[in-house]
């Protein structure tokens, strides 16, 4: 089942590339986390989104969560965020996030932050 996903959105990006030309993208992301030296457990992303020039973006797709000492499991996650340049040396951006598994409710996450340029 985890490869048909996988493979239903690596079809789905290709198909839609001719049409949206740059604005469409493939993102696969690996997070892992760590409580000291405690692993804890890591998700897998595969989400296809799209960019405006104006910094706005969305994406999403399946995610497979690997809890350590737990079962892997597939669910969906999404997110959606804005960045701007606030001066050449300072840009703003901010994202909201959101999970979904069969057995475990529903995560949502917010980010907000800043980038200085030396």
């Amino acid at each position: 089942m985890l490869k048909s996903i996988f493979g239903a959105v690596g079809a789905l990006a290709v198909s839609a590339a001719p049409v949206l030309a740059d604005a469409v993208y493939f993102n696969p992301e690996y997070n892992a986390g760590w409580s000291g030296s405690d692993f804890g457990g890591a998700v897998l992303d595969a989400h296809v989104g799209y960019e405006t020039d104006n910094g706005f973006y969305i994406q999403g797709g399946p995610s497979l969560l690997m809890p350590d000492g737990g079962e892997a499991e597939t669910g969906f996650s999404a997110k959606t965020g804005i960045g701007a340049s606030v001066s050449e040396a300072f840009d703003v951006y901010g994202e909201v996030s959101y999970a979904k598994y069969k057995d475990i409710d529903a995560g949502y996450g917010l980010k907000l932050g800043g980038k200085y340029k030396f």
